[in-house]
């Protein structure tokens, strides 16, 4: 998978993005959304990577950047406000870079809740959860395609949690069974589901 690290002008600094693109067969943009900053969260953790990866393969070039404070990121912790705003500065040069195509808007836990707040303010193609934080952070309603993977074992956001969530919205879950936050041994099941269920 062919990766470029950039350096991009932010809201508070200079950003660090990954760019994973596939060329002139591009046929649209992945914004991908790392987990919590304060907890380790990372562009490189596995799951922000497995996202990446599969976007890619489904001729998507795909953004992750380093929110404010992690990495080479200027800046710091914004209790998620500042890092919405991260994530449309990194929109806006794939813009600008790659022209108007459809986007993706996808996240890992906290990185869940950031790409949920990303559709209220651009247009988006599809949204991808994968175990968001709807307990700690107000996620609110999204749309009915949006595509929610949860682990079944699941520690940090309980299985229930995301459940009591997305009952109110008659929302589809897919369920990993024995999987718990981080998907050790499971990765390969979120590439299978988002590979299949994104919508062209």
């Amino acid at each position: 998978m062919q990766a470029e690290k950039i350096l991009l002008d932010g809201p508070a600094g200079k950003l660090e993005v990954v760019v994973n693109d596939p060329g002139p067969s591009r046929r649209a943009i992945a914004l991908i959304a790392h987990p919590h900053p304060l907890y380790g969260g990372t562009l490189d953790n596995k799951v922000a990577q497995t996202l990446a990866k599969t976007f890619f393969e489904l001729n998507c070039v795909a953004l992750r950047p380093n929110f404010r404070g992690v990495g080479a990121s200027e800046g710091q912790y914004d209790e998620g406000r500042g890092e919405v705003d991260d994530m449309l500065a990194v929109h806006a040069y794939a813009e600008k870079q790659f022209g108007d195509l459809p986007v993706y808007s996808a996240g890992f836990s906290f990185g869940g809740f950031i790409a949920a707040q990303i559709c209220k303010k651009i247009q988006i193609n599809q949204l991808v959860m994968i175990a968001p934080a709807v307990e700690t952070f107000p996620v609110g309603e999204v749309e009915k395609n949006t595509i929610v993977i949860h682990g079944e074992l699941d520690e940090t956001v309980p299985y229930k949690n995301i459940l009591d969530w997305a009952r109110p919205q008659e929302l589809a879950i897919i369920t990993i069974p024995g999987a718990d936050h981080f998907f050790h041994r499971r990765l390969h099941h979120i590439h299978h589901f988002v590979s299949k269920l994104c919508q062209f």
